[in-house]
């Protein structure tokens, strides 16, 4: 893993060899741009790093670049709104992503974590505080809640995805999903949850004639069949149906908050794209939630500071697959 130092002056990182030869392919950083290793303090050219030896691809010529900083990486802001069917959106970026690094994931989340602990934990805690305060609502808490999920996790992406390319947040930020997009964003949440339910009601209505069957019977004293292997098999298989687009459908909120999409073109971008790495991106999820739950380790109150890992081994993921270098701006640092 390795730091960039911007024509500003500022840290971006920390990111993968990879990803620092296609800023370099990008024209967004050339052979004398500033990088240090993990763990290490010195700052080195690109060009003179052993593990760039004869490897990195000669990059085009740098335009609009500030003589007096010499900027030699661009910065790492949002990428452009995307345009297009579902389908095409999204056959753009599987043919631009590359194949998904679950380890690297969690590795920049965890480096992520380290640099910026306190901010990233203050304002997880902070949305999952307003959140449960909204819950206890009669009545309206529930409706809230439903209705304003996806609002609050934009805002959160919002935050963790300026923290990861090096750009400027405040706390007040992670309620950014109100004022930037707060309409697509509650659409997207109760279509998630609409959809969520129709696909699941197939498979679990042999489950509500069974608990119908039981309430009889308690009734007239008997007791009914215990469930068969037809039902045992109908709601594994939606388990695995339900698993299938919650993996899916990961990407949907920061699609519409970071790439402008709307509800629908999101959920069905998100799920086209996870889809052809599925089992890689379910894999980042799951090691994600295992080193969150570490935090159990620490008394119950640990997790909080762990949720932090979770969330940015998913955004890695998204970063990977949903922004990846040929969709980024090569803008230079001002």
């Amino acid at each position: 893993m390795f730091t960039i130092l911007g024509g500003d002056g500022k840290e971006y990182g920390p990111v993968t060899l990879e990803q620092i030869r296609s800023w370099i392919a990008a024209g967004r950083a050339n052979l004398d741009t500033k990088t240090k290793a993990a763990g290490s303090e010195e700052w080195r050219r690109i060009g003179d790093l052993v593990e760039f030896g004869g490897s990195i691809p000669t990059p085009p010529p740098l335009t609009n670049v500030t003589p007096a900083t010499g900027a030699t990486i661009a910065t790492l802001s949002a990428p452009a709104r995307l345009s297009g069917s579902p389908q095409e959106i999204a056959s753009r970026l599987i043919a631009n992503a590359g194949t998904l690094d679950v380890f690297s994931c969690v590795a920049r989340s965890f480096e992520l974590w380290k640099s910026n602990f306190l901010p990233l934990v203050g304002v997880t805690l902070l949305l999952i505080l307003v959140q449960m305060a909204l819950g206890m609502i009669p009545f309206l808490g529930a409706i809230a809640g439903m209705c304003l999920g996806g609002v609050f996790h934009g805002g959160l992406y919002y935050y963790y995805l300026g923290k990861m390319r090096g750009e400027h947040r405040e706390v007040g930020d992670v309620f950014a999903g109100f004022s930037k997009a707060f309409v697509p964003l509650l659409l997207a949440s109760l279509l998630t949850t609409a959809l969520t339910i129709a696909v699941m009601i197939p498979f679990f209505a042999p489950w509500g004639v069974y608990i119908f069957n039981l309430m009889l019977h308690s009734e007239t004293g008997g007791m009914p069949a215990m469930p068969g292997p037809f039902l045992l098999l109908v709601s594994f298989v939606g388990f695995l149906v339900l698993m299938y687009f919650s993996v899916s459908w990961s990407f949907t909120f920061a699609l519409v908050m970071d790439r402008k999409l709307g509800p629908w073109t999101a959920l069905e971008v998100s799920r086209r794209v996870v889809t052809r790495q599925w089992f890689r991106v379910f894999c980042a999820m799951l090691l994600g939630i295992i080193v969150t739950m570490l935090g159990l380790f620490g008394l119950f109150i640990g997790i909080f500071l762990t949720i932090p890992l979770m969330i940015g081994t998913i955004l890695y993921a998204y970063e990977d697959l949903c922004t990846p270098p040929d969709e980024s701006p090569a803008q230079p640092i001002s």
